[in-house]
């Protein structure tokens, strides 16, 4: 019951955040995943990449949003917050990415 829960809230968490970029930073920790293994050099610039999307979706979502506000005239702040609050879900599942590549990198690194 409160596994099926949890996967709800995750489930809710990846639509709110914004599909199409956090199907890309999913993607990219796939490929972080691999790269620990085929390639890892690339492990740290992919999590930086995975970042870098996260903080663009949010510029991005801020944007549009400053738009549409402007457009609409008196809004109230709890919509706003509520809007900022979904707009940040996506640059911290980067940021969760690119924590994951410096794990990553650390266990990598060679003992002198």
């Amino acid at each position: 019951m409160l596994n099926s829960i949890f996967l709800f809230s995750l489930s809710s968490l990846f639509v709110s955040g914004g599909t199409f970029f956090m199907v890309l930073v999913s993607l990219l920790l796939i490929a972080l995943l691999v790269a620990a293994w085929k390639a890892p050099r690339w492990v740290k610039e992919i999590g930086l990449a995975a970042l870098v999307v996260g903080i663009f979706s949010a510029l991005l979502g801020i944007a549009v949003a400053l738009d549409t506000l402007q457009m609409a005239g008196d809004v109230a702040p709890e919509v706003v917050a509520g809007g900022l609050k979904v707009c940040l879900i996506c640059p911290m599942y980067g940021m969760i990415v690119y924590f994951i590549s410096l794990v990553v990198r650390i266990i990598q690194k060679p003992r002198a």
